[in-house]
Parts: structure tokens; C-alpha cells; sequence
């Protein structure tokens, strides 16, 4: 699935660390994709993307593509903020349930705040200087 983009002009305030594994996860995204990894073994799927997996400690995990779509399970308003934030605040984060069962924290963008279990998707957060990721209920459309 190719997930919509949202423009932000501006650098990330703090960007993430990328490493030679997540350097797929980043670019995938950066190209419109939500991927993850899934053990081979136990066949379960693991956010972040991970080198093994965490439930049976295999290392034959293979990446694969997500739906990108889900349910608010949880969300807060951010008003104090770390001082690499402060220029963000007030800002939403919340915890989204993807229908392919994985849990993500991750930003929620909405103007007013989003009744539990609407149903959200992911977008790419296009920043000058690489993307972030986001949730954003299905009824905003931008």
C-alpha cells in the first residue's frame, strides 16, 4: 500500500538513528512504504523493525509490507514538552492498534481530539531532511 505524504518544512527536531538494518524501514518509508519485519520461524510480526525476533530469538526474519491502517487505542495532549519539542507543543501522540495486530506509538494528527477506535492510517511525515510517521484519522484527508 503507498501511504499518503504530508509536507513539513522544516528539519525533524530530533531526528531517528539509523542503522545498517532500520536503513530499509527509512527508506521504504521515504518511498511511500510502512514495513516491518516477520520471524520465519514463529511467524509473528515485530514494530519496530527488528534483526531477530523477539518472541522466539530466531534471526530468520524477513521484511514485509503493512496495511498502514488501524484503530486509535489510545491518545494525549502533549503541552510540556522536552526543550527539542518546544516549538511543537501543543502536539497529540497516541498508541494505534494496525489491523495486522502490532501496536505503534506515533504522533496523531487531528485538529480536535479523535474518539477511541477511529479508525486512523498511517502517512509519511516528509521533512526537509528525511521522513517521520504518523497517524491521521481516515475522515481528514489532505
Amino acid at each position: 500500500m503507498t501511504l499518503a505524504v504530508q509536507i513539513i518544512d522544516r528539519p525533524r527536531a530530533f531526528p531517528p538513528r539509523m542503522t545498517e538494518f532500520t536503513q530499509r524501514f527509512w527508506q521504504g518509508l521515504a518511498a511511500r512504504r510502512f514495513e516491518t519485519t516477520k520471524c520465519e520461524d514463529c511467524e509473528r510480526l515485530t514494530f519496530p523493525p527488528k534483526p531477530f525476533c523477539p518472541h522466539c530469538w530466531s534471526k530468520r526474519v524477513t521484511w514485509v509490507s503493512l496495511s498502514g491502517r488501524g484503530k486509535l487505542y489510545s491518545q494525549t495532549v502533549v503541552h510540556a514538552a522536552p526543550l527539542v519539542f518546544q516549538d511543537e507543543v501543543p502536539y497529540r501522540v497516541g498508541i494505534v492498534d494496525l489491523d495486522e495486530g502490532l501496536r505503534v506509538a506515533t504522533r496523531v494528527l487531528a485538529d480536535t481530539q479523535p474518539e477511541l477506535d477511529t479508525a486512523v492510517k498511517i502517512v509519511v511525515l516528509n521533512y526537509r531532511d528525511g521522513p517521520l510517521f504518523a497517524a491521521r484519522p481516515l475522515e481528514i484527508e489532505r
